[in-house]
């Protein structure tokens, strides 16, 4: 992996050990500490973003007459169907 974009910002951290070890792995796939760093940040933002994108999508449902009286629905359904517990 290279990086072809203009450097625009330096970041500089002091690291533990764990994270010694996580940039040498890290390091081993990208091929420098600055490639290692900058993949680990890209893939920290993909996975918040997408945990984002799905508290979003779960907010809408939530929100949606619709969506909440077929969820009901289905609730009643399974409850009707399931044993009483704890048997008696």
């Amino acid at each position: 992996m290279s990086y072809d974009g203009a450097v625009a910002r330096t970041v500089q951290a002091r690291l533990d050990d764990v994270a010694e070890g996580d940039l040498a792995l890290l390091r081993g796939e990208a091929g420098s500490d600055s490639s290692a760093v900058r993949l680990a940040l890209r893939e920290s933002a993909a996975r918040r973003r997408r945990r984002s994108s799905l508290r979003q999508e779960a907010q809408q449902a939530a929100t949606d007459d619709r969506d909440l009286a077929a969820s009901q629905g289905v609730l009643a359904d399974m409850e009707a169907l399931a044993p009483d517990w704890p048997p008696d």
